[in-house]
């Protein structure tokens, strides 16, 4: 198993955290129950991916539709993830025509999405989107390609390779259900204030545009009709090494039976999407909540004392498995220690058939990060034996308003 198929999954996180423009004391519960089904239950499984060579990647079957007809596609091998906004499909796997959004000026809308490891670039597409018995009509989605139109030097900027291949992406798409309604928010309203996002793209090159939130890549999940103010995710625990995981992808939060909040601790984030995670005594700021990375990511060898892997670069590897502690701290106050563990990533990569792997950690180090390792990124690991509930920005929940997460 080498580090370029196990770090694939390393490339979500919060666009908004390229502006300010996006958006708007418990104790920590665990919970190994699967939820009973119904139409807004997805299943998702944590498996190998379409490309064969995931790692702690949890996917799901999204069926697409040209707007307002039946003439549909499903799409499986679907990334879930907590950490982005937005449905994202990449070309090769899209044998479906959909509607081409245009600027003002009739020019086509193109858009550049940067994550932590790498960025998404592709056109603006209109579809009917459905999963599980939930629909939503009309979604600006992004269809990932490198090759309809060029790539600007303002995407490329940003500093991380292009993921907008099975090979690169490791996945058929993206499916991001974060705290978010949409991917920029008020910046990308203004091409002035645009942070790099959306373009339009006549036939003389690509430039920044301004884009109204409607327009925006939209989070699915808040154009539902119903069971539309966030998610959970519910994976039973890891406890050594297997092959896949299967899961439920909940849509709501407090609006069926199978949606409660119940006793969770609810952490509320900043406009960023951020919360703060004490550990050693130091606290660190930019914090986030990610089922689309791929290990418990965070600080560095020299805070951590683990040592980094010689073999699977962007892993810890310990001589031995270690149980460490940290705790999250909400905006609202509520704060909750989580005791984790991270082992030896070569150990863990030892059978090739494996793919699920509850203590997978490595530092906080991706391609564009800067040199400052402030930030836990809890990745799918944190979500094996938890129910994570996911809030959107300004939608009333039994919880309180989102976004927030919960556990």
């Amino acid at each position: 198993m080498t580090n370029s198929r196990r770090l694939l999954t390393a490339v979500t996180g919060l666009a908004c955290a390229f502006s300010s423009g996006c958006g708007g004391g418990g104790s920590a519960s665990k919970s190994n129950v699967v939820t009973q089904p119904g139409q807004n239950v997805a299943p998702i499984t944590v498996n190998a991916g379409p490309a064969g060579n995931y790692a702690n990647g949890a996917f799901t079957s999204v069926t697409v539709c040209a707007p307002g007809s039946s003439t549909c596609q499903t799409i499986d091998g679907v990334l879930v993830d907590t950490g982005s906004t937005g449905l994202r499909i990449l070309s090769s796997a899209l044998t479906l025509k959909l509607t081409q959004q245009e600027s003002a000026g009739g020019n086509p809308v193109v858009e550049c999405l940067p994550f932590l490891g790498s960025y998404t670039w592709g056109p603006v597409q209109t579809a009917d989107v459905q999963i599980a018995g939930e629909k939503a009509s009309a979604v600006p989605i992004q269809v990932l390609s490198d090759t309809d139109f060029k790539v600007p030097s303002g995407c490329t900027g940003f500093g991380v390779p292009s993921a907008d291949t099975l090979g690169t992406l490791g996945a058929n798409g993206i499916l991001g259900v974060g705290f978010f309604a949409q991917d920029c928010g008020g910046a990308c309203v203004l091409a002035a204030t645009n942070p790099g996002l959306y373009y339009e793209c006549p036939s003389s090159g690509c430039v920044l545009t301004g884009e109204s939130l409607a327009k925006q890549v939209q989070n699915p999940v808040a154009l539902f009709s119903t069971d539309n103010n966030g998610v959970v995710i519910e994976l039973p625990a890891a406890t050594a090494p297997a092959a896949t995981l299967s899961g439920s992808l909940v849509f709501g939060i407090g609006t069926q039976s199978n949606n409660a909040l119940g006793g969770a601790a609810v952490y509320t984030v900043d406009r960023n999407g951020s919360f703060s995670v004490s550990y050693k005594g130091a606290s660190y700021g930019n914090s986030f909540i990610d089922s689309g990375s791929n290990a418990y990511f965070f600080l560095d060898s020299s805070i951590t004392g683990l040592p980094d892997c010689t073999t699977d670069t962007g892993f810890y590897c310990p001589s031995s498995p270690q149980t460490l502690t940290a705790t999250n701290n909400g905006l609202n106050g509520t704060s909750g220690m989580v005791t984790f563990t991270v082992a030896n990533a070569q150990t863990l990569f030892a059978n090739p058939s494996d793919n699920v792997f509850g203590e997978l950690g490595g530092p906080s180090t991706f391609p564009g990060s800067g040199s400052a390792q402030n930030f836990f990124d809890w990745g799918l690991p944190f979500f094996y034996g938890r129910n994570v509930f996911t809030a959107i920005e300004g939608r009333s929940t039994p919880g309180g308003d989102g976004p927030y997460w919960a556990f």
